[in-house]
């Protein structure tokens, strides 16, 4: 049986750093990354990791402040979240698949049950 785990979520004050976890069992995934939903907003692309290339991508508005990385031995994936805004409040959650295009939710076949990320200002 599959499983995403998140953990790492909390409340943290604007410019602060957070750091997200998600360990994958089950299966191993090529694929592994980040979307987030915020209050009264739709989910949306956060960021991504492909392991067999080595490729990341992000969000525009992540992009320079959050890191995704991968401990392929662990199967986890981390998103390292660096100078933290207000507007960065949201549900992360992770998700994985063995290969689909990153930004589109829609192929990402596995999800975890979300983290709660709050920015205070």
């Amino acid at each position: 049986q599959v499983q995403l785990v998140e953990s790492g979520g909390g409340l943290v004050q604007d410019g602060g750093s957070l750091r997200l976890s998600c360990a994958a069992s089950g299966r191993t995934f090529n694929n592994m990354g980040w979307f987030r939903r915020a209050p009264g907003k739709a989910r949306e692309f956060v960021a991504g990791f492909n392991r067999s290339r080595g490729t990341t991508d992000y969000a525009d508005s992540v992009k320079g402040r959050f890191t995704i990385s991968s401990d392929n031995a662990k199967n986890t994936v981390y998103l390292q979240m660096n100078s933290l805004k207000p507007e960065d409040t949201a549900v992360y959650y992770c998700t994985a698949d063995i290969e689909t295009p990153m930004r589109i939710q829609g192929y990402w076949g596995y999800w975890g049950q979300g983290t709660q990320v709050t920015v205070s200002s």
